[in-house]
C-alpha cells in the first residue's frame, strides 16, 4: 500500500500546489480565488488545460510562456514539489495512529493547511503579507482539529481541561506576538504573525505551538545573522518572519513529539 498511497498523495499534492500558485497570483492581482482562470503572469493569456500540467508543463515549456515566451518563474514548479513533498511526509512521519473517523478527519486537516500555508509562505516573503483569504479559514480549519483533538466528541470530555488548553494554546505564539505587537506598535510584528500564531497554537496545541516557535527562532537566528555579518542586512531591514513560522509548524507537526522526548531524556550535564 505504500507506493500506491505515495503516488496519490505525489499527484494530489502537485494539483494541490498547483491551485496554491494560482491562488498567490490572484490574490494579488484580482480574480476569483476558486473559479477564476488561470493565466500566464505575463502576458495574461489565458492557458489551456495542457500549460497547466503541475511541473511537467514548466519543463517542457523549458520554463516559458507558450504565447509570449517570456520566463516564468521557478516558483511555479517549486511550490507544486513543496506541496506534495509535505502530503508525503505528512504520511510517512504522521506521529499519531489514523484509526477511527477522528483521527483520519484530522490528519485530512492536517493535509488541507498545506497548499495554504505555501500561499502564505511565498506571498509574505515577496509582499511582507500575510492575508486574510487564506489566513481566516486556516484558523477556522485550525479550531476544528482542536475541537476534533480535544476528545469533544467523547465521552470523557472534560470542559475545563478543554478550556484551559484552549487559553494555553492561543496564549504561547498568538497571545505573545499579540503583547510584541502593541508594546511595539506594530514594528517587531504584524497583525498577521499575530493570526499565525493563533493558528499554529490551535493546530498544534500549546507544547507543539512552543517547539515550533522555538524553531522558527532558530531558523530565523541561522539564517538572518549571516546576513548580518556579510552585511546583506542591517538592523533596519525587514525581514519576513512567517516563512520561518511555517517552516516551524510543520516540523513540529511532524516531529515535535520526538524532539520533546529527546529533550526531556538527554542527558544534558
Amino acid at each position: 500500500m505504500l507506493v500506491p498511497t505515495t503516488v496519490v498523495l505525489v499527484v494530489a499534492g502537485l494539483i494541490f500546489g498547483s491551485f496554491a500558485n494560482a491562488a498567490i497570483w490572484r490574490i494579488k492581482h484580482g480574480g476569483d480565488l476558486i473559479f477564476g482562470r488561470s493565466q500566464c503572469p505575463r502576458c495574461r493569456h489565458r492557458l489551456a488545460w495542457y500549460d497547466l500540467i503541475p511541473v511537467i508543463s514548466w519543463l517542457m515549456l523549458l520554463g516559458r510562456c507558450r504565447y509570449c515566451r517570456k520566463p516564468i518563474s521557478w516558483q511555479y514548479p517549486a511550490v507544486e514539489l513543496a506541496v506534495a513533498a509535505y502530503f508525503v511526509a505528512s504520511y510517512l512521519f504522521w506521529p499519531y495512529a489514523l484509526i477511527g473517523p477522528v483521527a483520519w478527519a484530522v490528519f485530512g486537516l492536517w493535509l488541507l493547511f498545506g497548499p495554504l500555508l505555501a500561499i502564505l509562505f511565498v506571498y509574505d516573503l515577496r509582499w511582507y503579507l500575510l492575508p486574510d483569504k487564506i489566513m481566516l479559514p486556516l484558523i477556522v480549519l485550525a479550531a476544528i482539529s482542536f475541537v476534533l483533538r480535544g476528545g469533544v466528541l467523547s465521552s470523557s470530555f472534560s470542559l475545563s481541561a478543554f478550556a484551559a488548553s484552549l487559553a494555553a494554546a492561543l496564549a504561547v505564539v498568538g497571545g505573545l506576538y499579540w503583547a510584541l505587537y502593541l508594546f511595539s506598535r506594530g514594528r517587531w510584528v504584524g497583525l498577521g504573525d499575530v493570526k499565525l500564531g493563533v493558528f499554529i497554537g490551535l493546530a498544534l496545541g500549546w507544547q507543539g505551538a512552543l517547539v515550533a516557535l522555538m524553531l522558527a527562532n532558530l531558523a530565523g537566528f541561522l539564517i538572518v545573522l549571516p546576513g548580518l555579518a556579510l552585511r546583506k542586512l542591517n538592523m533596519t531591514s525587514r525581514v519576513p518572519f512567517g516563512p520561518f513560522l511555517i517552516a516551524g509548524f510543520v516540523a513540529a507537526g511532524l516531529f515535535g513529539e520526538w524532539l520533546i522526548d529527546w529533550y526531556l531524556n538527554a542527558r544534558w550535564f
